[in-house]
């Protein structure tokens, strides 16, 4: 099997008393403040209020880590439920894609209790939303922590028994990959009202395409149901809402639920 190019690396924490701060969680808050800047400039271009994105923002990753923490739990990891006190840890095992439904449900209300139209904002929390979920993979590569498949390919990283695919790099490049297509369709009025249905299209079927990359022989694998991780499950849920955003005989201005 070829060697791998990537070396292992692992990033120093930073321990501050009780508290030890981790490259993940540096790169996932640096991902939250990029994808909130990035949306609400894009908002503000658009002619919408560009604080209405800063304050959603606010609720959408409360509840992103906190239904996001519920799924790692719930999903992927029901072995852990036993322990106690696990549930109200938040902090401690988060899904992405449950993080996303919670963004989701937070979407929901708040957009209703403002009385403001989610489609309005949509486009700009397409590339934000983009953005900060591929800075926040970078975190995850350098924590090595969704471990693949052994591989020769040239991206695969030499873990301590051989070179595997590292799964956080590829999702980085597919989701900067994407917020930069995003940002540039923007710009020029490409699929006005769409993007996010675009972006649900094609993270959800890159998504689906590189957990079948993911290791089963690891100690901390993901669970499968039927052969596939919940995530997979989750990309279905992307077509259906990426199929009704992008329904050609919908007009673009129509209002979002």
């Amino acid at each position: 099997m070829p060697l791998a190019v990537i070396p292992w690396f692992e990033l120093p924490s930073l321990r501050l008393g009780p508290v030890t701060i981790q490259s993940f969680g540096v790169l996932s808050a640096l991902g939250i403040l990029a994808g909130v800047e990035i949306a609400s400039r894009l908002a503000a271009r658009d002619g919408r209020d560009p604080k209405v994105v800063v304050d959603f923002a606010v609720a959408g990753v409360i509840a992103g880590v906190v239904v996001g923490h519920l799924v790692h739990l719930f999903a992927y990891h029901p072995e852990e439920l036993s322990e106690t006190g696990r549930v109200l840890k938040v902090w401690e095992g988060l899904s992405s894609m449950g993080g996303l439904a919670g963004g989701v449900a937070a979407a929901v209300v708040f957009f209703r209790l403002r009385r403001l139209r989610f489609h309005d904002y949509a486009d700009a929390l397409a590339v934000g939303t983009a953005t900060a979920w591929g800075i926040a993979r970078i975190g995850c590569f350098t924590v090595h922590d969704h471990p693949g498949v052994h591989s020769g390919f040239f991206l695969a990283v030499r873990f301590a028994d051989g070179p595997r695919h590292d799964l956080g790099l590829y999702e980085a490049i597919v989701l900067l990959s994407l917020g930069a297509l995003l940002w540039w369709m923007f710009r020029r009025g490409l699929a006005k009202g769409r993007l996010l249905g675009l972006l649900a299209l094609l993270y959800g079927t890159a998504r689906f395409l590189l957990d079948f990359l993911r290791a089963r022989d690891v100690p901390y694998a993901d669970a499968r149901y039927l052969g596939l991780t919940p995530a997979q499950y989750a990309a279905f849920a992307l077509w259906a809402y990426a199929a009704w955003a992008l329904w050609p005989r919908r007009a673009p201005d129509a209002r979002s639920p």
